[in-house]
């Protein structure tokens, strides 16, 4: 790699697993070709899917730092691009009061006097007094960066105007000073959730790919190479749990970085095989809505064992202590021991 620029795709690959970010070949090739053309990348994809991760990973490879504008409704362009700092200007107004007199003393009327003090405008809207925002700083910057624009699609459609001539010509114009063109290209990493489309003219001047929830297998080898603690096995099987809980209609669907949070959980709480009740009474770490866990908790114990009998007692309480235990009758809640990693559990999702 040179100067951040990677020389083949499985370069790319590599410096990003090497931060902790494992890529398939597709979003490998994306990242490759970002540092080759130095144009946008626009990601969409469902929340938690590591959109915003590749960005910060992509910093830590290039050893550029990264610059993160989070996009919200109502925000306005002096939040991305750069706002005039009235309380500097105050105070120097402040400091030059006497010199300011001496520049008006002898104006025959206000009307000269108003003319001779805006004369020297200039002085008081110049790069001295230019509070920069993410935008204006990346391309004012003395060194490479990577800009992250996160989340753009909760943006309202007026900021998608603002960024076009930044995405297009990395440049930005101030009326006051001039136009700022980028020495130094940033790379830009624009993220959505697909809430809204976004412009046709916005999706031009970008690369673009559609980021999913990774393959079964893919999810397992993140999983692992966080550490989490948790046995192979059950690790394996409880990734085929969430991608199960994504298959439901829940409101928000679990993220790969809740599927670590929740190895990490069962493995702090020393769980050496999966139940339903267990996986109930930590279901929260995944899912974070009420509606969305009661349909997981009656969702979880067919994803534990998808031929085990539910009996129908076990619906329709939503305490968060599990399925099918505590009232006598019912069978044994199913279970996955840490020390059979040999079988196959459950179906594929991938």
């Amino acid at each position: 790699m040179t100067a951040g620029v990677f020389d083949s795709v499985e370069e790319a690959g590599k410096a990003l697993a090497a931060q902790g970010y494992l890529t398939d070949q597709r979003l490998a090739t994306m990242v490759f070709l970002l540092t080759r053309l130095e144009k946008p990348v626009l990601l969409e994809g469902p929340a938690g899917v590591g959109k915003t991760e590749l960005a910060k990973s992509l910093a830590a490879a290039t050893g550029r730092r990264l610059l993160r504008l989070q996009c919200y409704e109502g925000q306005d362009e002096t939040s991305a691009l750069y706002e005039w700092d009235y309380g500097k200007q105050l105070l120097y107004t402040q400091i030059l009061r006497e010199k300011i007199g001496q520049l008006v003393a002898d104006a025959p009327d206000l009307h000269d006097a108003v003319e001779r003090i805006g004369a020297q405008e200039s002085v008081f809207f110049s790069e001295r007094f230019l509070a920069a925002r993410p935008l204006l700083e990346a391309v004012r910057s003395e060194e490479p960066v990577v800009l992250l624009i996160d989340e753009i699609d909760r943006a309202d459609e007026a900021l998608e105007a603002v960024l076009l001539e930044m995405l297009g010509e990395y440049q930005i114009s101030v009326p006051e000073i001039g136009t700022f063109t980028a020495r130094n290209r940033p790379y830009v990493i624009l993220t959505s959730n697909n809430t809204r489309d976004l412009a046709a003219a916005l999706k031009r001047r970008c690369l673009h790919l559609f980021l999913d929830y990774p393959s079964a297998e893919r999810e397992l080898d993140i999983v692992r190479s966080k550490n989490t603690g948790l046995p192979e096995a059950l690790a394996r099987h409880l990734v085929d749990i969430v991608r199960g809980l994504r298959e439901l209609e829940l409101r928000k669907s679990p993220s790969i970085s809740e599927t670590i949070d929740w190895a990490r959980t069962l493995a702090v709480l020393g769980v050496d095989e999966l139940t339903a009740p267990v996986l109930s009474d930590t279901v929260s770490v995944v899912v974070k809505y009420d509606k969305d866990v009661r349909k997981a908790l009656d969702a979880l114990p067919r994803l534990v064992d998808p031929n085990a009998e539910i009996p129908e007692a076990a619906h329709g309480h939503g305490h968060g202590h599990g399925h099918g235990h505590g009232h006598g009758h019912t069978q044994e809640a199913p279970k996955v021991s840490a020390d059979r990693g040999s079988r196959s559990f459950g179906r594929s999702r991938s």
